[in-house]
């Protein structure tokens, strides 16, 4: 303990003397650490909205204006509760052109204009959620597509499967660009932490002479990384979690309708404490990689 006391106030005293260049190294860090953060913030939460999103997708049959009661009760009987349907519900040409209306009202004096009522009427299939029905659900919207009188099925799955796909394509590149801002964090803590220790150069020559333990030559150099490591790690979290507060008021609030925004969550603790220990772990690096030859 009395060594750990030792290496950080003289690393503090350094930090304070190299104010300038720590600050450097410091916000080199916390950059490298924002970016890593935003990418998990934001992929996390599509990823969860996916879910949400998956557990609740539909299926939307729709139909051909010249579709016959024959094949309206062929198509119910594909959609019959069971298995895989939950629950479905016939939407005609009039209650689709009402609910446009509704959601749309900007829009519905475009649709006065046609003369006649352009939406097809369709059937909404509400469906049974779990992930071992993938195969049953993909079967379902063949057979029910090439059943006579439909003319579209519109699966919610499809588009979810592209948008996760992107998530964890965007979650890649952020890992990357956040490793290599990381190492370049690294090296330039390695930099700042070695203009201090050519500082004490004398200092240091004369510790070693009288057999100084290593942990008291070393140990503040290591010290003065895992400082401005954790500091550039709390500075990153405090601007993500004002970014976060601000963006979320500002566009994501007039979006409550289609999006829960209880599910729009900031990090995690976890997620927090991670990027707040990865940080020292990198300023640690930086320490050591300054110091191994002392």
């Amino acid at each position: 303990m009395r060594a750990i006391r030792y290496a950080f106030d003289e690393a503090m005293v350094s930090l304070w003397r190299g104010r300038q260049s720590g600050a450097l190294s410091t916000g080199t860090i916390g950059l490298a650490l924002f970016v890593l953060g935003a990418f998990l913030l934001v992929t996390s939460n599509l990823e969860e909205l996916g879910d949400q999103w998956a557990s609740a997708a539909e299926l939307s049959v729709y139909l051909k204006d010249n579709a016959t009661q024959a094949d309206r009760a062929e198509i119910e009987r594909a959609l019959a509760p069971g298995p895989v349907v939950a629950a479905h519900e016939y939407v005609s040409k009039d209650e689709a052109l009402a609910r446009f209306r509704r959601t749309f009202a900007d829009l519905s004096a475009a649709l006065d204009g046609l003369g006649e009522n352009p939406l097809p009427a369709s059937y909404e299939v509400r469906l049974v959620g779990g992930g071992d029905m993938r195969s049953r659900i993909e079967d379902l919207v063949e057979r029910v597509r090439q059943t006579p009188g439909v003319s579209d099925v519109r699966y919610d799955r499809q588009w979810l499967d592209r948008l996760l796909g992107a998530v964890s394509f965007i979650r890649r590149i952020g890992l990357l660009l956040g490793f290599v801002l990381t190492i370049a964090a690294a090296l330039t803590v390695a930099n700042v932490v070695r203009l201090a220790l050519y500082a004490r150069r004398d200092e240091l020559d004369i510790m070693q002479l009288v057999g100084a333990p290593q942990a008291y030559i070393r140990g503040p150099f290591v010290m003065e990384g895992v400082v401005q490591g954790g500091v550039g790690a709390l500075a990153a979290l405090m601007a993500l979690g004002i970014g976060f507060v601000l963006l979320r008021a500002r566009y994501l609030a007039p979006m409550a309708s289609a999006i829960n925004l209880t599910s729009i969550r900031f990090l995690s603790a976890e997620l927090c404490l991670f990027l707040v220990l990865g940080g020292m772990l990198v300023g640690c690096l930086g320490g050591l990689v300054a110091s191994w030859r002392t």
